[in-house]
């Protein structure tokens, strides 16, 4: 019975330097292994990013079960600081180092030799799809959106999803995914008339607006939470006005808010409450004040039910724990996924990922790969 190592494959892919948008030979790899083990592979590409889809089994079949995934990662940041080099892989007390490895190559690597594995040794009565993109750290415009917008129109269809991203605060096994918030940012400038600090009456001061505006969003309370979020929450992450001179008021001034909001709001719900903020200061203090908006994801929740307990299962059954489901975290590829079909997520130990020194335990590697194997015998059985 052949066994796919899944902690070579992470190595592979590992030492693949696909910053994102580079690919680097990343989806090479993991093409060259999925097509050598019987998956169809095909290719997804758009906006100069490449996306790998390979299916085992018959298109349209009644029981078919995604994996998603990316192998793009963030920058290595001051290569001087890291213990072993970013793209080395090198392996030291049974933990290997290098960017990806916890986010999210060797989720990837896992659940890539855990499909592969199990279609050879098992061939199940269904089909497995993997979706894998190259752009899931930058604005992940022409990534998992291309692969599904591809499935769309190859008639493809995944019945239910698992996403492989880090969700484990701090030990293997002890969270689940089943949703995640949406995420909002919103850059304001307000723009008044310059003039002399000791002729106030002369000038439109754009600052008491923005000031006015950034506390009446701060303050306000968005919500209590629910059953399965967190309250919503803003931040006001910039002000700026580059005025260096004391004797000057400045003409305009720029701010940046971003929100992280629960499924109790939309992206046009919280943008409408701000466009209703900023016309009140707007009216009260006389200046213009332009808004532009991005929503990068909407908040959605899979409800509890029998994806989730699949995946609760096979991680209890492997780890010895009875994993959370939680809706914290920021966004991730899932927030398109579920728009295709339900989506959970699970993976390794989040702890360094996009630090210095990135790692992952080679044994939890392997763990990962059993968790997922399990998760396809238990679905196909």
């Amino acid at each position: 019975m052949p066994v796919t190592d899944p902690a070579r494959l992470t190595a592979e892919l590992v030492k693949c330097a696909s910053v994102t948008p580079a690919d680097a030979g990343a989806l090479d790899v993991l093409s060259d292994a999925l097509s050598q083990s019987g998956f169809a592979v095909s290719w997804a590409d758009r906006g100069g990013i490449r996306n790998l889809f390979a299916r085992w089994g018959d298109k349209g079949h009644a029981r078919t079960f995604g994996f998603n995934g990316h192998t793009d990662v963030v920058p290595v940041g001051d290569t001087g600081a890291w213990t072993h080099p970013p793209f080395s892989a090198e392996i030291a007390d049974g933990v290997m180092y290098g960017r990806g490895t916890t986010d999210m190559k060797s989720g990837v690597a896992a659940f890539a030799a855990a499909a592969i594995d199990f279609v050879q040794n098992t061939p199940p009565d269904g089909a497995i799809i993997l979706a894998i993109t190259g752009d899931e750290e930058a604005d992940a415009e022409d990534g998992t959106t291309a692969l599904l917008d591809y499935m769309d129109k190859q008639g493809e269809a995944m019945d239910v999803c698992l996403v492989g991203e880090p969700t484990c605060p701090e030990t293997m096994g002890e969270m689940i995914k089943i949703g995640r918030r949406g995420s909002m940012t919103a850059w304001i400038e307000v723009t008044g008339k310059q003039g002399h600090s000791a002729y106030p009456h002369r000038a439109l001061n754009p600052l008491p607006a923005m000031v006015r505006l950034m506390d009446r969003l701060a303050s306000y309370p968005l919500d209590e939470g629910t059953d399965h979020f967190d309250p919503s929450t803003l931040a006001v992450v910039t002000v700026d006005t580059g005025n260096p001179a004391t004797n000057v008021i400045p003409a305009g001034c720029s701010a940046c808010v971003n929100i992280r909001f629960n499924d109790i709001h939309s992206g046009d719900s919280l943008s409408q409450w701000l466009q209703q903020n900023v016309d009140q200061v707007i009216e009260e203090f006389g200046v213009t004040i332009d808004m532009q908006i991005k929503v990068s994801g909407e908040a959605f929740l899979t409800p509890p039910g029998e994806l989730s307990s699949l995946v609760s299962t096979a991680v209890e059954a492997e780890t010895g724990l009875k994993p959370v489901l939680s809706t914290t975290g920021g966004t991730s590829d899932a927030r398109f996924v579920k728009n295709h079909c339900p989506v959970v997520e699970f993976g390794l130990v989040g702890q360094s990922m996009h630090q210095v020194d990135e790692h992952v335990r080679v044994e939890h590697i392997h763990q990962l790969k059993s968790i997922y194997g399990r998760i396809l015998r238990d679905y196909f059985a």
